[in-house]
């Protein structure tokens, strides 16, 4: 329905504003903006007067006069002197179209490749409403750097630092990012990297798909943790026909015959995915060894690595003797996983490659967010904020496992040192997705840990408890309302069978 001079038409029209979000008069200025795309306008509207739309969305005067004079130079609208503001007349637009009345095309039978029809990992989109939020990789707004990370920001948005990062990369990143990575951040995990050794993602997610889309075919025989992370299962299901699942023990991977049998394995030593299992140094080089003498290629997807406050064991990669290592990495669970900057660690033939693959798709990530973290890390911020953020991880982790003897009881768990989130086994008759919907309703979010397995009955009973997004001050009360939901009153912590794996 076109809009009108209507009050009520406006009214719905910017709906309820975000008094703690985006600047109003920005958040003003966007809903025209979208109206006039969309065609919501009549040629012959009018726009109410500033003093009119202020009394409306209860803003002052000044907000939507500065709103206004925006559109107006930015030609969207124009102002009648003592007619009012309208539509740019060459901004008309049409009604809506309906659907098209033509042949509807059967899309099913179209698509090479069925995504939405693999079990996905899911969260509810609106979680930081929720009070007991325990899940693993969100963004926790107490923790984030918020002024060091707007001094990073202004300080790549001078003059001289906008004319190196805003031209186009083609293929390259930013040369002070991948600097930083290689002085700052790698050598933390004992890596040291060339400059041509080295590319920048869009977050490890995409790191994972390019590797794929690199050395995975449709008869390459691939294997990946059971347990694994659910989307590097679905990637990988999506790649190849020959997709083994790996086996997993108390130290994590397990070298065996089905190992030794693939040409590439994905694998998650740092902490094993979702049990959190650190890899002991001599595993470590027993899977190296095997892979050496099989001639396995080995993805290591070091998701959170840079949290861990114990002695910190070489990653696979610093241990790689013949380069047949591929180091995946990220900023998203140490900072912020909307900023969306992750980088591969490989040989130069392998970066050379996935340069042109990802050119192919996006040319280069936004150099902008390149440049402004490579200030965060080279003015020191990123190390104090890792200080700073794995002290208080540390203390709610000790919390967590405090509580868990005694309101979980006849449980077992398993957190190791410097993982964000515990990994919770319950009772073999316990149905973990059931539990979680009914937490849900509670305000309790948990993920089942069926989501994680090849065979979802496998991890039926078993549930990942993140701590990262959860204030300190709440975990007790959230987790109080959660054991009322699997624990008997008055069964006493000595009586029932609390472990840690």
């Amino acid at each position: 329905m076109a809009i009108t001079d209507h009050a009520l038409a406006w009214t719905q029209l910017f709906g309820e504003l975000d008094r703690s979000g985006l600047a109003l008069h920005l958040q003003i200025r966007r809903a025209i903006v979208t109206a006039i795309e969309r065609g919501l306008f009549t040629a012959e509207a009018r726009l109410p007067s500033t003093r009119q739309l202020a009394s409306l969305l209860g803003v002052a005067r000044n907000t939507v006069v500065n709103a206004y004079q925006q559109l107006i130079d930015e030609g969207f609208l124009v102002a009648h002197e003592r007619s009012g503001i309208f539509l740019a007349p060459d901004l008309t637009v049409s009604e809506t179209r309906g659907p098209s009345h033509g042949r509807t095309i059967a899309w099913s039978r179209r698509f090479a490749v069925r995504p939405a029809q693999l079990r996905q990992i899911t969260k509810p989109r609106d979680w930081l409403d929720y009070p007991y939020p325990f899940l693993f990789g969100q963004f926790d707004p107490s923790l984030f750097p918020a002024n060091d990370w707007r001094e990073s920001v202004r300080a790549a948005s001078g003059v001289s630092e906008i004319n190196a990062w805003a031209g186009d990369l083609i293929d390259e990143d930013d040369a002070d990012l991948v600097e930083q990575l290689r002085l700052q951040v790698l050598p933390r995990r004992g890596i040291f990297a060339s400059a041509d050794e080295v590319m920048v993602t869009i977050g490890s997610q995409q790191a994972l798909s390019l590797l794929i889309q690199l050395l995975v075919g449709r008869d390459t025989p691939v294997g990946v943790e059971d347990p694994s992370y659910p989307d590097t299962r679905n990637m990988l299901t999506l790649a190849t026909d020959d997709l083994a699942a790996l086996a997993i023990d108390r130290h994590g991977v397990v070298p065996d015959a089905a190992f030794a049998s693939r040409n590439v394995a994905f694998v998650t030593v740092g902490h094993q995915c979702p049990t959190t299992a650190v890899m002991p140094l001599e595993r470590r080089r027993a899977l190296l060894e095997a892979a050496r003498r099989h001639d396995v290629v080995l993805v290591e997807d070091d998701y959170e690595a840079d949290l861990a406050l114990a002695d910190e064991i070489p990653s696979l990669k610093s241990l790689d003797a013949d380069g047949r290592v591929i180091y995946v990495g990220s900023f998203s669970k140490v900072l912020a996983p909307g900023l969306r900057v992750g980088y591969v660690v490989a040989p130069r033939t392998v970066i050379a490659e996935l340069r042109v693959l990802r050119r192919l798709m996006l040319r280069h990530p936004p150099s902008n967010n390149q440049r402004a973290t490579a200030m965060f890390v080279a003015l020191g911020h990123y190390r104090t904020h890792l200080r700073r953020t794995a002290g208080v991880l540390e203390e709610r982790a000790v919390r967590i496992a405090g509580l868990l003897p005694r309101l979980f009881p006849a449980f077992r768990w398993r957190r190791d040192p410097g993982a964000t989130s515990f990994w919770v086994e319950g009772p073999a008759d316990l149905d973990a997705r059931d539990l979680s919907v009914r937490a849900r309703a509670r305000g309790v979010l948990i993920e089942p840990g069926d989501i994680f397995y090849a065979d979802p009955e496998a991890g039926r009973a078993c549930f990942r408890l993140g701590f990262a997004s959860i204030r300190t001050d709440r975990i007790e009360a959230g987790l109080t309302r959660l054991a009322e939901l699997v624990t008997p009153a008055g069964i006493p912590a000595s009586q029932g069978m609390a472990e840690q794996v």
